[in-house]
């Protein structure tokens, strides 16, 4: 069962919008290993990281305990 993350919905989504190519949104969630994977490509060449910023705005944003980031 998902819950809440303790994670700021607001801080997320500014990281996905201006460093999400370089995984800094999902540093700041706890999913190192995914965030090193969007490091080293940039994003998924901009694919992945775009998928990330519809899914923060969309609150389906999960963090590393499987929690889901939502608006406080």
């Amino acid at each position: 069962m998902e819950g809440t993350s303790d994670k700021d919905w607001t801080v997320l989504l500014i990281l996905s919008i201006l460093l999400g190519g370089l995984g800094a949104d999902h540093f700041y969630a706890g999913k190192i290993g995914t965030g090193v994977l969007k490091l080293l490509t940039v994003g998924g060449c901009g694919i992945w990281a775009l998928y990330d910023i519809i899914m923060v705005a969309t609150e389906k944003f999960v963090d590393s305990d499987g929690n889901v980031v939502t608006k406080q």
